[in-house]
């Protein structure tokens, strides 16, 4: 499809996809890349879309993540950011080495799975104990899932569900494991030249679009608390 920003489809799906993506990340301080790539990958390719997320997705959780920075919990935080670490190379080598058709349908199956997972939303009991290994696990499985797709947080947010912590304790975990995965992973992508004209171009005209909506939708957010 024709990535050139004049008034065609292209246009018009690309700037909608980012409208949408950044408003509901500002109401809910999540789900930005799920949005963007449900509609950027009928026209930018895997690797396209996951940059554009790791970079947008980076500049809208960071600013979060310092206002909250006196909430974060390093112990919590310590064995997964380990393990995404470790996942991100992984994660980073399939998005540049993988068929883009397969990688497609891979991160389809990816938001279906997890929207499902948002419907159903089984009631497990909460794991309690120091389980470090699974920490470390669940890093590990965010990072690859982040480096290979842009979508930093789903693991993080499904395991933070599994070990019953309050809502708040759940956001100071997820959302800075989220952007240390969009960190890496794009330190990662940059290093082995990655990282496109096309992309920087794209990524350059919905910064204003995705910094907009995202703070109205937390500013609305703040007002319905």
């Amino acid at each position: 499809m024709d990535s050139g920003l004049g008034l065609n489809i292209f246009t018009l799906l690309f700037l909608t996809g980012t409208f949408l993506a950044a408003l509901v990340a500002g109401l809910g301080g999540f789900a930005f890349g799920i949005v963007a790539a449900a509609v950027w990958l009928y026209i930018l390719s895997p690797l396209q879309t996951a940059t554009l997320i790791m970079g947008l997705g980076l500049v809208m959780q960071a600013y979060s993540v310092w206002k909250s920075r006196h909430a974060l919990h390093w112990r919590r935080l310590t064995p997964i950011l380990v393990g995404t670490a470790l996942g991100v190379p992984l994660g980073v080598f399939a998005l540049s080495h993988a068929d883009p058709r397969y990688l497609r349908l891979g991160i389809g199956a990816v938001l279906v799975l997890f929207s499902l997972y948002g419907l159903w939303r089984p009631t497990l009991k909460p794991i309690k104990a120091r389980a470090m290994v699974g920490d470390l696990g669940a890093g590990f499985l965010n990072g690859v899932l982040g480096g290979a797709t842009g979508l930093a947080g789903i693991v993080a947010v499904i395991w933070c569900q599994l070990r019953g912590w309050a809502k708040d304790q759940q956001r100071a975990v997820f959302q800075p494991v989220g952007v240390a995965t969009f960190a890496m992973s794009a330190a990662w992508l940059g290093g082995q030249g990655s990282v496109s004209r096309e992309v920087i171009r794209l990524f350059v005209v919905a910064l204003p679009i995705v910094l907009g909506r995202y703070v109205a939708g937390a500013q609305v957010l703040r007002q319905t608390r």
